[in-house]
C-alpha cells in the first residue's frame, strides 16, 4: 500500500496499544518526510489478522446464531404491527372476517401447537419436579415463590390505584359518550365467583377438567316472579330492579381448560409420590420422561413462533374497530393501565430482582424475549408457559426443578398485569360515573383486585369475567364491563406480557434463593437409552464415569429367549 510517510518525530510517538510498522519507500531509499512508501504489517499486525480478528469474528458470529430465534421473535411482533398499519390503510372498508381469519391462519396454527403442550407438560413438569424434591425442600420452594406472588401483586394494585387516583383518567367523562357493545357482562355475584373458584380447585372429573371448568348461572326472573314482586312493591319496578341474589341458580360445564384443578392434582401427585420413595420411583419416572419429551417437542414448535407471532399480531389488529378509539374516548384510561404496567414490569419488579439476586436483570429479561412476544401474541399466560420454560432451562440456565415448579403455578395464580388493570378500570368506571369512593371502598377493590387476578383464568380477555366481583364491590353494575371493551383486547397483550416478565423473574429470584438447598441434593435425574447388552458389567470405566449419577435404562438378558428391559443404576451394577 503506497502513502506519504509522517515526519521522523511523528513516526516515534505510536498510540498506545497500537501496531508497530515498518516503513520503506517505493524507490528502496531512506524514508524522507512527503515521499511514498509501503507498509508492511510488523508482527503485532500479524498477530491481530491471524488470532485477535477470527476469534472477534467467531464471537460475533456465535453470539447473532444463539440469538436469532429471539431476534427473529421480536422482528415479528414488529413487522405485524407494521404490516396491519399498512394493510389497514391500503383500502377505505374494513377486512372482511374471512378475509381476517385467511390471515390469522398460520397464527392459529402456532397457537394450536402451543396449547396442545399445555396440559401434558404442566401436569408432568410440576408432578416430577415436586416428586424429586424432598417435601422440605418443596415446602421452602413453595413459600418462596408464594410470597413473591403475593408481594408483587399487592404492589401491582397499590400502584393502579396510586395511579388511578392521581391521574383520574374518568373524570369529566360521560358514560353516553363511550361507545359499547350492545351485549352486556354475565350477571353473577362475587360469592357465586368465589364458590366457582374453590370448586374448580376440586375438580370430579381429571378429564372433564381438561376441557371444562364450573360455573354458576342466573337466571332472570320468570314473569310470575316479576308480577309476585309488582304485586309486593308500591310503585313501579322492573326485573333488573329485582336483586340477583333473587334470581334462580343452575350450574354449567363451561368449555374452557381448568388449569387451576389440574395444578391442585399434580401437586398433590407430586407429593405423594416423593413421600413413597422407591415404590413411586417407576411412576415417578414416567412423568420425568414425559416431561422431558413435550419439552423437547417444545423446542421444535419454539423455532415458528416468529411466524406465527407474525400472523397473530397482523389478524388481531386487522380486526380492532379503529386506532382513534384507543387515543380518543378511552385515552386517558389507555394510557393509565401502560404507566401502571410499564413501571411495574421495568421499574417494580427489575429492581426486586436487582436487589435479592445482586445482578443486573437486562440480560435476564433479553434471554426472555421469544416467551415474552408469544405472550404478546398469544394473550394467555398459560399457552407461553412453554415457551417460557425453554428459555429459562436453556438460556437463562434456571433449575428445572425450579422452573417446573414454579412457572404452572404462577401462570394459574400470578397475574400482576392483570390486579393492576383491574383496579385501575374499577377507579375509572366510577369516576366516569361520577361515583366518590370512600377509603374503604378502595381498600375493597384492592382486595378483590387481588383475589380477581388468582382466579382469572390465563386465557384472552379472561380478566374481563373476574372484573365483575371488582365492580360489585363498589356497587357498580355489572354492564359497566362494556365501557372498556374497546380497548380490552389492546391492554390485554400487555398485561400477558407482565404477567409472564413477572412469572420469569420470580423464578429466577426463587431459584437463586435455593441455591444452597438445592446444591445439598442430588441432581435431577436424567435417562439414556444404551444398546441391550448380555450382562451390564462389560461398561468399561470411561463409560461408568460418563453415566455416574445417572439413571441408565440397559437391556438385559435374564433368559436366553426372552429380553427384559429395567432400569439400573451404576451404583445396583456395581453391587452385583
Amino acid at each position: 500500500m503506497d502513502t506519504t510517510v509522517m515526519p521522523p518525530d511523528a513516526t516515534d510517538k505510536l498510540i498506545p496499544g497500537s501496531a508497530r510498522v515498518e516503513l520503506t519507500s517505493t524507490e528502496g531509499d531512506p524514508v524522507k518526510p512527503n515521499s511514498r512508501f509501503k507498509i508492511t504489517a510488523g508482527e503485532n499486525m500479524s498477530k491481530f489478522r491471524q488470532e485477535t480478528w477470527p476469534a472477534f469474528e467467531s464471537k460475533v458470529t456465535g453470539c447473532m446464531r444463539s440469538n436469532a430465534l429471539t431476534i427473529l421473535s421480536v422482528l415479528g411482533v414488529l413487522s405485524g404491527g407494521i404490516l396491519a398499519v399498512i394493510l389497514r390503510y391500503a383500502r377505505d372498508g374494513r377486512y372482511t372476517q374471512r378475509e381476517i381469519a385467511y390471515v390469522m391462519f398460520p397464527g392459529d396454527l402456532f397457537l394450536r401447537m402451543l396449547k396442545a403442550l399445555i396440559i401434558p407438560l404442566i401436569v408432568s413438569s410440576l408432578i416430577s419436579a415436586i416428586g424429586s424434591l424432598d417435601l422440605k425442600m418443596s415446602g421452602k420452594i413453595g413459600a418462596r415463590a408464594v410470597a413473591y406472588y403475593m408481594s408483587t401483586t399487592c404492589c401491582a394494585v397499590v400502584l393502579g390505584i396510586i395511579l388511578a387516583t392521581s391521574i383520574r383518567p374518568g373524570k369529566g367523562g360521560n358514560v353516553d359518550e363511550i361507545s359499547r357493545p350492545t351485549q352486556g357482562a354475565r350477571p353473577t355475584t362475587t360469592p357465586d365467583l368465589l364458590m366457582d373458584l374453590v370448586r374448580n380447585l376440586f375438580p370430579p372429573n381429571l378429564i372433564q377438567a381438561c376441557i371444562a371448568q364450573y360455573k354458576t348461572v342466573l337466571v332472570p326472573p320468570t314473569d310470575e316472579q316479576f308480577l309476585a314482586a309488582m304485586n309486593a312493591t308500591e310503585g313501579p319496578i322492573n326485573k333488573t330492579a329485582i336483586p340477583l341474589s333473587e334470581w334462580r341458580m343452575k350450574y354449567e360445564i363451561e368449555p374452557s381448560t381448568n388449569i387451576l384443578g389440574l395444578v391442585v392434582f399434580a401437586l398433590v401427585l407430586g407429593i405423594t409420590l416423593g413421600k413413597m420413595g422407591p415404590k413411586g420411583k417407576p411412576l415417578l419416572d414416567l412423568f420425568s420422561c414425559l416431561s422431558e419429551a413435550f419439552m423437547i417437542i417444545t423446542s421444535w414448535v419454539i423455532h415458528l413462533s416468529p411466524i406465527g407471532v407474525l400472523f397473530l399480531v397482523t389478524a388481531q389488529m386487522l380486526e380492532m374497530e379503529s386506532f382513534e378509539v384507543i387515543v380518543g374516548q378511552l385515552g386517558m384510561y389507555f394510557l393509565t393501565v401502560m404507566l401502571g404496567l410499564f413501571t411495574h414490569g421495568f421499574i417494580v419488579l427489575t429492581s426486586m430482582y436487582f436487589l435479592i439476586t445482586k445482578r443486573m436483570p437486562f440480560q435476564f429479561i433479553g434471554n426472555m424475549a421469544e416467551a415474552l412476544a408469544t405472550a404478546f401474541a398469544t394473550s394467555s399466560s398459560t399457552a407461553t408457559v412453554p415457551v417460557a420454560l425453554a428459555c429459562l432451562e436453556d438460556k437463562n440456565g434456571i433449575d428445572p426443578r425450579v422452573t417446573r415448579f414454579v412457572m404452572p403455578i404462577g401462570a394459574t395464580i400470578n397475574m400482576d398485569g392483570t390486579a393492576l388493570y383491574e383496579a385501575v378500570a374499577a377507579l375509572f368506571i366510577a369516576q366516569v360515573r361520577g361515583i366518590s369512593l370512600t377509603l374503604g371502598n378502595i381498600i375493597a377493590i384492592s382486595i378483590t383486585s387481588t383475589a380477581a387476578s388468582i382466579g382469572a383464568a390465563g386465557i384472552p380477555q379472561a380478566g374481563l369475567v373476574t372484573m365483575v366481583m371488582v365492580l360489585d364491590t363498589v356497587g357498580l353494575p355489572a354492564e359497566d364491563v362494556t365501557l372498556i371493551l374497546a380497548v380490552d383486547w389492546f391492554l390485554d397483550r400487555f398485561r400477558t406480557f407482565t404477567n409472564v416478565l413477572g412469572d420469569s423473574l420470580g423464578a429466577g429470584i426463587v431459584n437463586h434463593l435455593s441455591k444452597k438447598d438445592l446444591s445439598e441434593m442430588p441432581p435431577p435425574q436424567q435417562f439414556v437409552t444404551i444398546p441391550p447388552m448380555a450382562n451390564p458389567d462389560d461398561f468399561t470405566l470411561e463409560m461408568e464415569k460418563e453415566l455416574n449419577g445417572m439413571a441408565v435404562t440397559t437391556a438385559e438378558r435374564s433368559q436366553p429367549a426372552e429380553d427384559v428391559w429395567q432400569s439400573t443404576s451404576i451404583e445396583q451394577m456395581e453391587q452385583r
